[in-house]
């Protein structure tokens, strides 16, 4: 059984993703099933991807996670200095 306070957060949830989705393409226009399974999931991923970014950023200014840039730019993680276990 779904209350009705956790109902108008999963609302708020859906529109700010619409919305969201619509902000970045101004142009987009779509029927209710093409707004679930493209807009939806595309804007959460987005979302989800900026949050992770973030996380990692702290992980990475902590020392729990290492940041080191490959040739071409891309960032890759691995466990840094103050969360590897003691050597042998």
């Amino acid at each position: 059984m779904t209350t009705p306070q956790r109902s108008q957060d999963g609302d708020a949830e859906i529109q700010a993703a619409v919305l969201g989705y619509i902000g970045a393409h101004p142009h987009a226009a779509d029927t209710l099933d093409g707004i679930a399974r493209w807009w939806l999931p595309q804007q959460r991923y987005v979302t989800a991807q900026a949050r992770i970014q973030a996380a990692l950023e702290r992980l990475v200014a902590d020392g729990s996670l290492q940041l080191r840039r490959l040739p071409d730019g891309t960032a890759l993680y691995s466990l840094g200095r103050a969360s590897a276990p003691p050597a042998p």
